[in-house]
């Protein structure tokens, strides 16, 4: 094969790309590099230095700290617990209402759908939705954190377009070799859908993960606080405290505010990050997907 020759401007583009990419992807680490570092740094550094990246002397004191009673413990199983089944839900009635739309002989299709696009631009706001809520006894349950939220309309519409411009012959074939209306979701179409799924997946767990302020609304009970909350409370507000002395050895020395703040921003970080590496290759390809169909 000849050799392919690029020309000077494609050269100076993707040498332009490459630098703007690198510098970045710096200018988003070094902050979460600093806040590790932080959170086991001892009191001395962290007073004498005003920025490191990598502290002079490691210290797990502020995870001994946070972790000496089970409040951080507690908050991330409510946050894993929300997270997951919340997931699950979005899953479930995006797909099961984004399948029948992809129909185009669906009987009142279009005012379906054009319902789903008002619901984009007119929400009905924060007091509504409390006062329903409310009124379905869900205040102070984990439900109130999911339901309100079960279904993304714009993730929806992108959902019912990748289903829209699945091969039509897959169908038929299916058909005549007797399966139902459900064995051919199950058995044809959310195999096919791994990688847009996959990646309403993550977009989901994310939104859960990182959201605080639906707990804020309707969870009265600290003791039902997800991970976000008590993060809030302790970075912001100062309050909650993540630890008690009285658990600690006598000859422990309390790390400071801000190590301990460091390490729960860590603990609160960390799992969601983890998650992402098992997601990454069907995440790439269903954005593509979407960019495309979408």
């Amino acid at each position: 094969m000849g050799k392919r020759y690029r020309s000077v401007s494609g050269t100076v583009f993707d040498m332009f790309n490459y630098v703007f990419l690198a510098g970045f992807a710096v200018c988003a680490i070094i902050p979460f590099v600093y806040v590790i570092s932080g959170s086991f740094a001892t009191d001395v550094e962290l007073t004498q230095r005003s920025f490191f990246l990598i502290p002079k002397t490691f210290s797990i004191n502020a995870y001994t700290f946070i972790f000496s009673t089970d409040t951080i413990i507690r908050s991330i199983g409510v946050s894993m617990y929300v997270t997951t089944v919340g997931t699950i839900v979005n899953l479930f009635f995006t797909v099961t209402m984004a399948y029948p739309l992809a129909r185009r002989s669906l009987m009142g299709r279009n005012t379906i759908l054009n319902l789903v696009v008002f619901s984009m631009l007119f929400g009905g706001g924060m007091i509504p939705t409390y006062l329903v809520v409310r009124e379905l006894g869900l205040l102070d349950s984990y439900w109130a954190l999911i339901l309100p939220g079960a279904i993304s309309a714009f993730n929806l519409i992108i959902v019912k377009n990748f289903f829209q411009e699945l091969p039509p012959g897959l169908e038929e074939a299916a058909r005549i070799d007797g399966c139902t209306e459900l064995g051919l979701l199950w058995r044809i179409v959310l195999p096919l859908s791994k990688p847009v799924l996959a990646t309403f997946a993550l977009f989901y767990a994310v939104g859960h993960w990182n959201n605080f302020f639906s707990a804020l609304l309707y969870i009265n009970d600290p003791a039902k606080w997800p991970l976000q909350v008590m993060l809030r409370q302790i970075v912001l507000l100062s309050q909650a405290a993540a630890g008690n002395m009285n658990e600690m050895d006598p000859n422990f020395v309390q790390p400071p505010e801000q190590s301990i703040k460091m390490a729960v921003i860590v603990v609160g970080t960390v799992p969601i990050l983890l998650v992402y590496p098992f997601l990454q290759k069907h995440f790439a390809k269903g954005v593509m997907i979407g960019s495309i169909k979408g």
